[in-house]
């Protein structure tokens, strides 16, 4: 899905009381767009979970997201997944 597109739609829902986290692909896009809450993948386009069938790392991603939730800061929060090396 679009990166764009997914930020505009995490805001709106946001607005609604629902909170969301935004795994992206692109750094650029969500420094534009400002979603409430960004997790950056070094991965592909299209593997915003990493490798298929890793499912240790992908696990990593998940468990990382969410933990956005629980940061004290307000959003807009944009972190950065560690790069695979780094995550294991």
């Amino acid at each position: 899905m679009c990166n764009q597109a997914v930020s505009l739609m995490a805001a709106e829902l946001e607005r609604s009381g629902i909170s969301t986290v935004c795994l992206q692909l692109l750094r650029e896009v969500a420094e534009k767009v400002r979603p409430p809450r960004a997790l950056f993948m070094p991965f592909p386009h299209g593997y915003p979970l990493g490798r298929p069938h890793d499912v240790a790392l992908q696990v990593k991603v998940i468990a990382s997201a969410l933990r956005l939730l629980e940061e004290d800061d307000s959003p807009p929060l944009l972190r950065d997944f560690p790069a695979p090396d780094e995550s294991s």
